[in-house]
């Protein structure tokens, strides 16, 4: 994909990770730090490298699960009147060669080599198949 941005015209909507993801992952991330906090307290009291080790996985996941939460925040679905944006993927619909909505989410393919995947955990997923459909459709 060229560098250069499209101007897609006015933004009619955007949409970002569903909340209930969000905060599935913040539920994780609170529960591993509170695990690895005991297992620290823990390995201080008995003095046993295993509850270190375990102290040191619960901290990985946590981690992990940070790295994750901040990861899925970025991704954003906007929606324009010609056409859409979805982390580095741009198209105008006139651009969009083929559609498939299906349980895995909706793939939208560019050409012979780009695609990109919407995953059906973004909020309004169905709102996005429409407006794409609509948009495709009007083009065509």
């Amino acid at each position: 994909m060229p560098t250069t941005q499209k101007d897609l015209g006015k933004l009619l909507s955007t949409h970002t990770i569903a909340p209930v993801y969000i905060q599935r992952a913040a539920v994780v991330a609170i529960v591993s730090f509170v695990f690895f906090l005991l297992m620290l307290i823990v390995f201080y009291v008995r003095q046993q490298i295993g509850y270190f080790i375990l102290s040191t996985a619960f901290l990985v996941v946590y981690v992990f699960t940070l790295v994750g939460w901040v990861m899925q925040r970025r991704n954003v679905v906007s929606v324009y009147e010609g056409g859409l944006k979805y982390k580095k993927f741009s198209a105008a619909w006139g651009e969009i060669e083929a559609i498939k909505a299906d349980s895995d989410g909706l793939t939208i393919s560019r050409g012979k080599r780009e695609k990109t995947a919407i995953p059906r955990t973004v909020t309004g997923y169905d709102r996005i198949v429409d407006a794409v459909k609509r948009g495709v459709q009007e083009v065509r």
